[in-house]
């Protein structure tokens, strides 16, 4: 019983994994209260654009000498004011936009990083590697957990309204535009502290099956952002836990966790579904 118990704790014994866990922890909470906002407002394909445009950013930031954060951020932002832009002045619409820009800066960051002689791992940067998380960047992504958490929480009405409709809170007088953009601000935040644990392709599910696994649980949204960062931190926690004993990757095993968790809920919610409609009665009148 003893040799289980240390067995069971032994992840728990190494300092990168200890480092490993806690970027995790940080980076589920905004990812997560994000993917509520992403999966209302149809922005799924938003949070894909920014992750690949971060690319050329990156690379800029190391020719530059400056953090590879402030890089992908400008370039996220960039991505998503350019594809903005283009969708007020074009008849073209959003997603397809979105398609154009994003796969022309990942293709861009792409040539960029064969001509610049640089250490940059394009493996890590892809597919992420939170076992190499240093302790100066799980403090970076616990000031943006924190960040991004309070102004969720502080703005959170103004955004809701502003995704079910724009024009009643244009009418009310919010700022639309400053909560839109904001919004994205905050997803590139998001997603550049993302890129050191989970990389820029996988980062979109943790943007996404959170949120919309919460979804099908309740239809208040409180509960929903709830529910998606309690999902969004088991299965993290879980993922790089189980990445220890099987030898994989742990950004990869997060993800199928998180796809599990969402087929599971999936297939419930769909059982219950057709359980209500056998039970209501038909009316022939």
């Amino acid at each position: 019983m003893a040799n289980l118990l240390t067995t069971l704790l032994s992840p728990f014994d190494f300092i990168f994994m200890q480092q490993a866990f806690l970027i995790v922890f940080f980076i589920a909470i905004p990812t997560a209260l994000l993917s509520c906002f992403l999966i209302l407002k149809g922005w799924s394909l938003m949070g894909d654009a920014i992750s690949h445009a971060v690319l050329p950013g990156i690379v800029i930031a190391y020719v530059l000498s400056i953090p590879f954060t402030i890089g992908a951020f400008i370039a996220g932002m960039f991505c998503a004011l350019t594809t903005g832009y283009l969708k007020e002045n074009s008849r073209i619409k959003e997603d397809t936009i979105m398609g154009v820009v994003f796969s022309a800066m990942f293709a861009l960051g792409i040539v960029m990083m064969t001509k610049v002689h640089s250490n940059i791992h394009l493996d890590h940067i892809i597919f992420g590697d939170p076992l190499g998380a240093s302790w100066h960047d799980i403090a970076e992504a616990g000031a943006i957990a924190l960040i991004v958490g309070a102004l969720c929480i502080i703005k959170g009405k103004d955004l809701l309204l502003l995704i079910f409709d724009h024009q009643h809170a244009q009418a009310i007088g919010l700022p639309t535009k400053v909560l839109h953009y904001g919004l994205l601000a905050l997803l590139s935040f998001a997603i550049v502290t993302a890129l050191k644990a989970v990389g820029m392709i996988l980062v979109i599910s943790m943007l996404i099956a959170p949120g919309a696994t919460a979804f099908m649980l309740t239809r208040r949204f409180q509960s929903m952002m709830i529910l998606s960062v309690f999902i969004s931190i088991i299965n993290c926690f879980l993922g790089v836990y189980f990445s220890f004993f099987i030898d994989s990757a742990p950004a990869p095993t997060i993800i199928l966790l998180l796809t599990v968790n969402f087929i599971v809920v999936f297939t419930y919610h769909t059982i219950k579904q057709r359980a209500v409609v056998k039970q209501t009665p038909v009316s022939l009148i």
